[in-house]
C-alpha cells in the first residue's frame, strides 16, 4: 500500500528547500514556508478556504500583488493575507511566481512570525535566532 501523502501542496516549498534560511512547520493544519525568519506562505489542500496558496503580506501590499498577480484574493478568513485556490486556473503558474518573489526576497512578501508561548520550538534557523 503506497504511503499517504500529508499534503499535495509541497512540490510548491520545493525551490525554497535550496536556501539556507528556509524553514517550514504545520500550521492551520497546513505547511508554512519561513525564509529568513519571516513566515512567507502556507500551502494546504483541505477544504476551501484552506485548499491552496496563502500569501503573508500585509494589506498595504495587496493592490501591488493583486496587479501584478490578479488571481490573488484576500483570503475569506485571514483577510491580511492573499489567497489562491488549488480549483484556480493560474493556480500552478501564480505559485511558481510567488515562490519567485519570495527567493528574490520581495519586500511585500513575509510577516514576522507572532511570538510563541513558551515551550514552543523557534521558527528561526539555527544560528539566526
Amino acid at each position: 500500500m503506497p504511503a499517504t501523502v500529508r499534503n499535495s501542496l509541497l512540490w510548491i516549498f520545493e525551490p525554497l528547500e535550496r536556501d539556507a534560511t528556509y524553514v517550514t512547520k504545520r500550521m492551520f493544519g497546513s505547511d508554512a514556508a519561513y525564509l529568513d525568519g519571516l513566515l512567507c506562505l502556507t500551502a494546504g489542500d483541505g477544504d476551501e478556504p484552506w485548499n491552496g496558496l496563502l500569501v503573508c503580506t500585509s494589506r498595504e501590499h495587496h493592490a501591488a500583488l493583486i496587479e501584478e498577480l490578479p488571481a490573488l484574493k484576500p483570503h475569506s478568513v485571514l483577510g491580511k493575507w492573499l489567497y489562491i485556490s488549488q480549483a484556480d486556473a493560474a493556480f500552478e503558474d501564480t505559485a511558481e511566481t510567488v515562490v519567485g518573489l519570495v527567493l528574490a526576497r520581495d519586500p511585500r512578501i513575509g510577516v514576522a512570525p507572532t511570538p510563541r508561548k513558551r515551550g514552543h520550538k523557534s521558527v528561526l534557523p539555527k544560528g539566526k535566532g
